[in-house]
């Protein structure tokens, strides 16, 4: 196989699952791995992909820190849709914490009000958008408040979360990426998410399709922290097959 087959199968490849492995590339052409970083590096070059560690992918697989304002207009009805179904989850009698984000936002918009549910957040659009319930109470994480993204981090907010216990954290995310885990733009925000699954019994992820292969700059945690992914039919096969062998269920909306 020459090296213009090899350049088209690797886009093909990357087009259809939006990554590509070195050493599966290496199995299937039966060459070297210099010879396919070689091959990587000249297509990244011509912009049809971006190398990372293993492999390539098709976009930009590092994210900035965007205004929550900015974020939130982005595939607003996939965060809708996440939002809406992640809400039946939630039941009478419940305590359970949501953290910051746009997508659990749309959670947040999603719940009915329910008799004695409890809600910790660290995030103010959250609490202000539940607070609205009387049948819901609300608990405001304190803390260092992030306006980027409408927030509170800092050691504050993560030793209030050893006071409590719930049910069920609902977790956003800047990025999943299958070697790296879970990620958030902010290193604070990332321990604090951190502390958030400590005293959660169960952590679901709601993230919008575009998060998969992305990588923020704090890790939250690695997969086997957390036990199911809400998102949008955007996700590939291979990547939601990648998660399915970590146990974690995932739900498509």
């Amino acid at each position: 196989m020459g090296t213009v087959d090899r350049h088209q199968i690797i886009i093909e490849k990357i087009n259809k699952d939006g990554q590509v492995k070195v050493q599966d590339l290496c199995d299937e052409f039966d060459v070297s791995s210099v010879t396919v970083r070689k091959d990587l590096k000249f297509l990244e070059e011509k912009g049809l992909l971006y190398r990372m560690h293993g492999g390539a992918t098709h976009t930009n697989p590092y994210t900035t820190d965007r205004h929550v304002n900015e974020k939130e207009k982005i595939h607003l009805s996939e965060k809708m849709g996440i939002g809406e179904v992640a809400a039946k989850m939630v039941t009478a009698n419940d305590s359970i914490l949501i953290a910051s984000g746009t997508t659990v936002l749309s959670l947040a918009k999603n719940i009915k009000p329910l008799e004695n549910l409890t809600v910790i957040t660290p995030a103010l659009n959250v609490a202000l958008e539940l607070n609205q319930h009387k049948e819901i109470e609300v608990i405001q994480l304190g803390g260092i408040l992030r306006k980027r993204s409408s927030s509170v981090t800092g050691l504050y907010a993560e030793n209030n979360l050893s006071d409590f216990s719930c049910s069920k954290l609902f977790l956003g995310v800047d990025g999943i990426d299958l070697e790296f885990g879970l990620t958030t733009a902010n290193m604070m925000e990332a321990r604090l998410n951190r502390e958030m699954i400590k005293v959660s019994q169960k952590t679901v992820v709601l993230a919008d399709s575009t998060k998969f292969g992305k990588r923020g700059f704090g890790r939250i945690c690695g997969f086997d922290s957390i036990d199911e992914i809400i998102t949008d039919t955007g996700i590939s096969k291979f990547t939601r097959e990648a998660l399915e062998e970590h146990g974690i269920k995932i739900t498509i909306v």
